[in-house]
């Protein structure tokens, strides 16, 4: 019975692929927008105040950070939790490998601190757009984000220390 277990167990992880696959098809769809974002940019980024290009260039910057975070999980819980890539195949991906849950974690929080901070600068950028309680919420929500990251990183420093070297 303890065999049939562990090889069903075991061959569950194939079921985050399909979580995994459907994070690409996001993404897919998710450049699409971004394209059609870029493409309106680039046709007004000269005849735009200065201050809405800064904001349409932060809007595409935020865009690419949460591409880069999807992209971060997508790689790094496939090479985890479903099959290992081939180091031979995988030609500058050796990061993955570098990267275990608590340093994921971390960068994620990073990410997450980052499209928060530009969310922010955008609305102080047209502050007078928003109330005095809806910069007060934004600011104490990037505040939570942030501390939420520090922790994160001291507790993966604070076991980091703690494991012992693989050899």
């Amino acid at each position: 019975m303890r065999p049939i277990l562990t090889s069903v167990i075991l061959a569950s992880r194939w079921i985050a692929a399909v979580f995994l696959l459907g994070l690409t098809v996001a993404l897919a769809l998710f450049a699409a927008r971004f394209l059609t974002k870029l493409v309106k940019f680039g046709a007004g980024v000269f005849s735009a105040p200065e201050d809405q290009a800064l904001l349409d260039l932060l809007h595409l910057l935020d865009w690419t950070l949460v591409a880069a975070l999807v992209v971060m999980v997508i790689l790094a819980s496939w090479d985890s939790l479903v099959t290992p890539f081939d180091q031979s195949k995988a030609d500058g991906m050796s990061w993955i490998r570098k990267l275990d849950p608590g340093n994921l974690k971390v960068k994620l929080a990073g990410s997450i601190v980052a499209i928060s901070s530009i969310q922010l600068l955008q609305q102080f950028l047209r502050a007078d757009s928003y109330s005095d309680r809806t910069l007060a919420w934004a600011m104490a929500l990037h505040g939570m984000f942030l501390v939420g990251a520090l922790v994160l990183a001291w507790t993966d420093r604070i076991s980091a220390a703690t494991r012992t070297p693989k050899e």
